[in-house]
């Protein structure tokens, strides 16, 4: 069953796969990226896809794609399922207002038009209690099954397992597995080995240094360059698979014990949840979303990517696709600030372990990202062979941003680290050296300008947020010093910190407008002004602040009250224009809402926000609120730290304290 082939040959495949995968219209798991073993920092060698497609006429499905497909869809539960994590949030989670396209369990349309048809039908998805494993009920027409798909935790290996029971009548399941390394450029030599104790069969694939195994007792047989099979479960039987990446000079691994590792992965998981303290409003939420933020953190570096997925449209059709399988300095500082503000120290000391080892070295070598491990190195191409999502072109790896100046980001680091040190965590012979390092970096800086916190692609410019920022890095250099007792030069820095007060005053806050502005040369607004507040810089009741809002609700809010980052026509971002609202935005809305006294204004848009995750809680990166579907990478770490933030503000939780 070897495969082959010319390159052309295999380009159609990849086309092929993924033309498979943009089709599908199914979310995957949440990815577990705290078992990414010996992962490559732009996730080569770990594009194998699992994809089983529905078939008409009672054939129970299951999909793992890559984590392309996302959605918005609130499903009806099951009884006796799993809580709905956005549910108690103001409005109940499967109203019709968060309903959207579909993502794992139909809605009551749609199942009935497929029952009607023959069709299998999801009728519940969840994770187990506060887990990543993900449990999917199908059923049929002769029948129902239970799939169960889980990444085992703490295993030191890179797999991905799948539990299928048939809980009553009889269930044919299909399945399909297309393995392609090299982002579908790579067909691997496949073939069959048999375990020397138990003599069961596996299925190898093998290209260049990756390598997957295949384990199960019902394993899928060879047809043009893919492996497909069916196979009929009477009730009460149970079918275990798993998909394990590995390195291809090493032995192939064994078949885990599938009992042994899904309690471990649930005591794992429960045992990090037992942390978490009650939060009054929007708890599930934040509960799911603090879940997210650990899943994002890879076991072994601490990294924690903004996203797992690359390319996922910001707009769909358009250019705007990147690749957040990174580790932005500002995200990774801001889920340090959500972890310790919620019990979780330990974690929070880990990524600031991680900060220390990849910002040594010469500050001037400083990148505002980095991969899982450190890496630097994040060269950005684009893969031909994709037609993209929803034919988003281009694909892209890599990032072009790692090699940026943004202003900001210094202050986003130092802002968290003062909090650290408030919560009673000493600086070490390392940590507090490099902070001032970090700091002299900044003042070398002091007067240029920047891409700004969006990246921008066009003209560097002098962006208010970013100089609030440089403001607020300075400001807690003096605080390290004044209040904490360490060496430092308190005087020079805050004769730097009162220079960008006065600058900011005279050129990022218009009179006329009565609002900060966007850069030193334009009237626009940016939602990143909101920043500003959450700083200090002003008070969130300050006039200053209050005008700024104003200015922000007249010229970036959306029909659908949702905030836009800034005005893409207004040509700052070099990029042609056009994206859907960024959910971190209208949660930092929430946010300012809340803590200027507008409880009510508050609480409408919080619940409106929540009301856009899927049944499993999760949110992408943007929200397409006419078409009702999420846009952008998914699941995006910056959203779920914005709805963080924002149901502390409503809780009354007083972050800034810290």
């Amino acid at each position: 069953e070897a495969s082959g082939g010319t390159p052309e040959a295999q380009a159609a495949d990849g086309r092929k796969l993924d033309a498979d995968i943009a089709a599908s219209g199914e979310d995957t798991p949440a990815p577990d990226m705290a078992s990414g073993k010996d992962s490559q920092p732009d996730g080569a060698g770990r594009d194998t896809v699992s994809d089983a497609k529905a078939s008409e006429g009672g054939t129970a499905t299951a999909q793992v794609s890559g984590g392309h497909a996302q959605g918005g869809t609130a499903v009806v539960n099951a009884p006796g399922t799993a809580k709905d994590p956005r549910e108690g949030h103001g409005r109940p989670a499967h109203s019709e207002e968060s309903s959207g396209r579909a993502t794992g369990a139909d809605d009551a349309a749609e199942a009935e038009s497929k029952r009607s048809r023959g069709a299998p039908v999801v009728i519940e998805r969840s994770y187990v209690d506060s887990s990543f494993v993900l449990r999917t009920r199908w059923q049929t027409a002769t029948g129902e099954a239970t799939i169960t798909e889980f990444m085992p935790v703490g295993d030191r290996r890179a797999s991905l397992v799948r539990r299928v029971e048939c809980i009553s009548g009889t269930v044919t399941i299909h399945q399909e597995i297309l393995v392609r390394f090299g982002y579908g450029e790579a067909v691997p030599w496949v073939y069959r080995i048999n375990d020397e104790d138990t003599g069961a069969e596996s299925i190898v694939g093998m290209a260049g240094p990756d390598a997957i195994v295949l384990h199960g007792s019902r394993l899928p047989m060879s047809e043009h360059r893919r492996h497909r099979g069916d196979f009929t479960m009477q009730a009460g039987e149970v079918v275990d698979f798993e998909l394990c990446w590995f390195p291809s000079h090493r032995k192939v691994p064994p078949m885990c014990d599938v009992d042994e590792k899904l309690e471990e992965t649930l005591a794992y998981w429960r045992n990090w949840c037992s942390r978490f303290p009650p939060q009054g409003e929007y708890h599930e939420m934040v509960k799911r979303s603090l879940l997210v933020l650990r899943a994002l953190t890879h076991e072994s570096t601490g990294g924690i990517v903004a996203a797992p997925t690359t390319s996922l449209p910001e707009q769909f059709g358009g250019e705007r696709n990147w690749d957040y399988r990174y580790v932005w300095l500002r995200d990774a500082a801001l889920t340090l600030e959500s972890m310790m503000t919620h019990g979780y120290e330990q974690e929070a000391l880990e990524w600031r372990n991680w900060l220390l080892r990849a910002v040594a070295g010469d500050p001037e070598d400083l990148q505002i990202m980095y991969g899982l491990a450190g890496e630097r190195q994040l060269a950005e191409r684009e893969l031909d062979q994709f037609p993209g999502y929803m034919d988003s072109k281009p694909v892209r790896v890599g990032n072009g941003a790692y090699g940026q100046y943004q202003g900001d980001v210094i202050g986003e680091v130092m802002v968290v680290l003062e909090k650290l040190r408030n919560m009673g965590q000493q600086e070490d012979h390392f940590s507090w050296p490099l902070q001032k390092s970090l700091l002299h970096y900044a003042e070398k800086h002091f007067y240029n300008r920047d891409h700004g916190i969006w990246e921008m692609r066009g003209e560097k410019q002098y962006f208010t947020h970013s100089r609030v920022m440089m403001w607020a890095a300075f400001d807690r250099g003096v605080r390290a010093v004044r209040d904490h007792g360490l060496d430092g030069e308190d005087d020079h820095w805050v004769r730097l910190r009162d220079e960008l007060r006065d600058e900011i005053m005279e050129h990022g806050f218009n009179k006329e407008i009565n609002s900060f502005t966007q850069t030193y040369d334009n009237t626009e607004v940016d939602a990143s002004l909101l920043v500003i507040a959450q700083v200090g810089f002003v008070k969130y009741d300050d006039d200053l602040m209050l005008g700024t809002v104003a200015r922000l609700e007249r010229d970036l809010l959306d029909e659908a009250g949702l905030l836009m980052r800034y005005r893409t026509e207004a040509g700052v971002d070099g990029l042609a224009p056009g994206e859907y609202p960024f959910l971190a935005c209208s949660f930092w809305l929430v946010e300012q809402y809340a803590r200027s006294g507008r409880i009510g204004d508050a609480r409408k848009l919080m619940d409106q926000l929540v009301g856009y995750a899927n049944e499993l809680g999760l949110l992408s990166e943007e929200y397409d609120t006419a078409n009702k579907r999420m846009a952008g990478n998914y699941p995006q770490a910056f959203s779920h730290l914005a709805l963080i933030r924002a149901a502390d503000a409503i809780n009354g939780r007083a972050q800034e304290a810290l």
